[in-house]
């Protein structure tokens, strides 16, 4: 296998928020010869200091606002110098050999326009990495590949593509995603340049597959359940095919509220915030989006 010079070709960038610095520091160590832009939505200057003891990194940004993994995203591929920029997950382990077999494939497609690496995760199990776009059948079944695959869509934990091309094209991610749902749009406006997406067999990566980092049990409650039930509807909203989802839940409505109040009232907490989050974003994504 051929090794390209991956310092001169590839830009790393990793977002960050409320990471440990033990996560951070095992996924950097594996890319360490690399240029790398992390961006920190918590704007943790202390993690910032104990990082940049370690390593070398290119750009470390403190955001005083977090806006998100795709504005994050988005501000780390524009400040990329290099023609290839790879975005990880803080949770996504990737050794160098294999972002070496990415770029090779990337090269050796020609209508290629993301590649992505096959996915295990932390017992080395095969897991999701690509497949169907949300609309056209069920996410997260598990391809049993046995060599280079097209996908519909692929998941934004690691995702390598040409850095003037994603811009030029506005492939960047769309930022009214702040979570979740982000991968699938932009790799759904991949399919209007009729160009690929590829998972590449010999390129491994393990990933946690987005644990929310926030200790806070009831907060982490309300950010895993309001950024999900707003970008699915966001998302199918960007497809035309909102009205089936939104019906669905109306009809849903008054008894979310029933089941909230009992379940504050009999002090199930997590329950009723789950039902809160949900209801939530369903009024603020109506607010915003259906005039």
């Amino acid at each position: 296998m051929k090794n390209l010079n991956l310092n001169k070709e590839i830009t790393v960038v990793i977002v960050l928020y409320k990471e440990s610095e033990d996560l951070i520091v095992k996924t950097l160590a594996q890319i360490s010869n690399l240029k790398i832009i992390i961006i920190d939505n918590d704007a943790n200057q202390e993690l910032k200091n104990k990082i940049t003891s370690k390593f070398s990194i290119e750009r470390y940004i403190l955001n005083k606002k977090n806006n998100g993994f795709s504005a994050g995203y988005n501000q780390g591929i524009k400040l990329s110098k290099t023609k290839f920029t790879l975005v990880l997950g803080p949770d996504c382990l990737i050794l160098e050999e294999d972002i070496n077999k990415l770029l090779l494939k990337f090269l050796e497609y020609k209508n290629v326009l993301i590649v992505s690496p096959t996915s295990y995760d932390e017992f080395r199990n095969l897991s999701y990495a690509g497949g169907l776009l949300p609309e056209n059948g069920e996410k997260n079944i598990i391809l049993k590949i046995e060599g280079d695959t097209c996908v519909e869509s692929t998941l934004g934990a690691c995702m390598l593509f040409e850095t003037e091309d994603v811009i030029k094209k506005d492939l960047l991610f769309d930022e009214n995603f702040f979570l979740f749902f982000s991968d699938d749009d932009l790799c759904r406006r991949v399919k209007n340049f009729n160009q690929s997406i590829v998972q590449v067999f010999d390129a491994k990566c393990i990933h946690q597959h987005g644990v929310i980092k926030v200790r806070n049990k009831f907060l982490k409650i309300f950010i895993r359940e309001y950024n999900y039930t707003f970008d699915k509807f966001y998302y199918f909203f960007k497809v035309n095919k909102h009205e089936k989802l939104i019906s669905s839940f109306k009809k849903k409505i008054p008894n979310y509220i029933i089941k909230f109040f009992i379940k504050f009232l009999i002090l199930k907490i997590s329950d009723s915030i789950s039902i809160f989050s949900k209801l939530y974003a369903y009024y603020k994504f109506r607010s915003k989006f259906i005039k």
